[in-house]
């Protein structure tokens, strides 16, 4: 039977609906400019207020520490950019890994092409780097430490405590240096903590934890210099400037709140079914890889390679059949080509182009992992059938 199911909660999740009734009232009678002194102004600036709060909370901030932003990518790009530009006349040096999101990767090139220097550790099989490459990667000019809480393509989980005290150690032995971490895929699936992991600088994006698209935070910790990007009003206390969105801030800190009362109980349902999941798929399908299976790992992210297919020519499949996935590969001058996260594990190419990311939220049930298993070893086996890298491959 012919059903939809959604397995793409890594790229975008649906709103929840108490989210959305937190939001509606300020695209209606509740108007007002929260720059405004006026009540009208006042009220909005209120809900501003109140969802900064909801927000520290949730990562244990205070809330003048929280930027307002308008996603993750631009809370990469103010942490990243606004660290290095703000603190010029103490280095230009960047340490930052192989694995990191476009955003923090092309904040990195972008200042590394105006004359920056740009260090990317790489990472193990595992999909995790060692903290002690990290710091050996560290020079006298390095103002800005940026590695990920979580990669979003296998979930594996980075060791931001141990390098986040690292840094915290050279800071108070008088270098200024800066942590950063792109918790993105984090947030609202596991405990993340800024005074416990150490941590200078986090972003994070509403729409991975159930409220819309467009709005996001980024937290600075006191102490911190940071150059404005967006150049215009003093909101955000100068760091970033422009109108607050007031209707997306406050479904992003009820989507805050929500995720701080929650978390344990949708961490638990969503390990159950991807770990149900995996079960299933090995022994229903031969010659696979599960990236991270040994690791450290977010709860929600299952990446499998199936070699001898492309991992494009899943997605399609199993779009036929109502299941939304995802890859991380891109398709260039004509050919596909794998994730560079893939191929920084160092798996074989038939295995990175093969690589299929299942990505699971708190709307799944046990019986879309059901339909899922049922789909999906038709759809492995029939592209197989097709391919004379499998054909050929070891083993088969």
């Amino acid at each position: 039977m012919f059903r939809r199911v959604y397995l793409d909660n890594a790229a975008t999740t649906p709103v929840d609906n108490r989210v959305l009734e937190a939001l509606l009232p300020y695209l209606t009678e509740k108007f007002g400019n929260a720059s405004s002194i006026h009540y009208y102004g006042q009220e909005a600036r209120s809900a501003v207020d109140r969802a900064r709060h909801e927000t520290s909370l949730l990562i244990g901030a205070r809330p003048n520490e929280i930027v307002f932003t308008s996603g993750g990518t631009e809370s990469d790009n103010l942490a990243i950019r606004g660290v290095v530009e703000g603190n010029r006349r103490h280095g230009s040096h960047i340490v930052t890994t192989a694995i990191e999101h476009p955003a923090v990767a092309g904040a990195c090139a972008r200042l590394e092409e105006a004359g920056c220097d740009v260090t990317r550790v790489g990472v193990g099989s595992d999909g995790r780097v060692v903290p002690e490459q990290v710091m050996s990667a560290v020079r006298e000019d390095t103002v800005l430490v940026s590695v990920m809480t979580a990669n979003n393509e296998i979930g594996s989980l980075q060791p931001v405590a141990d390098i986040g005290r690292a840094v915290k150690e050279l800071r108070d032995a008088g270098n200024k240096i800066w942590f950063h971490t792109d918790a993105v895929q984090a947030v609202g699936k596991i405990a993340v903590d800024v005074d416990e992991l150490d941590i200078d600088l986090l972003s994070m994006s509403g729409h991975k934890i159930y409220a819309p698209k467009g709005v996001g935070a980024l937290f600075v910790r006191k102490g911190v210099r940071l150059a404005s990007q967006n150049l215009g009003g003093h909101q955000e206390r100068g760091r970033r400037g422009g109108t607050e969105n007031v209707a997306l801030i406050a479904a992003l800190g009820t989507a805050c709140r929500l995720a701080s009362k929650e978390i344990d109980a949708n961490a638990d349902h969503i390990l159950r079914l991807r770990d149900r999941f995996e079960v299933g798929v090995r022994k229903l399908i031969p010659e696979i890889a599960i990236h991270g299976f040994d690791s450290e790992r977010l709860p929600n992210i299952s990446n499998i390679s199936f070699r001898g297919v492309e991992g494009e020519g899943v997605l399609i499949n199993l779009d036929m059949s109502g299941i939304a996935v995802s890859t991380g590969s891109a398709c260039s001058s004509g050919s596909i080509e794998p994730s560079p996260v893939i191929v920084a594990l160092g798996v074989d190419d038939d295995l990175a182009r093969g690589a299929v990311r299942f990505s699971f939220g708190k709307y799944n049930t046990d019986a879309d992992v059901d339909y899922l298993l049922g789909v999906l070893p038709a759809a492995v086996e029939n592209l197989r059938k097709l391919s004379p890298r499998f054909r050929t491959a070891p083993g088969s």
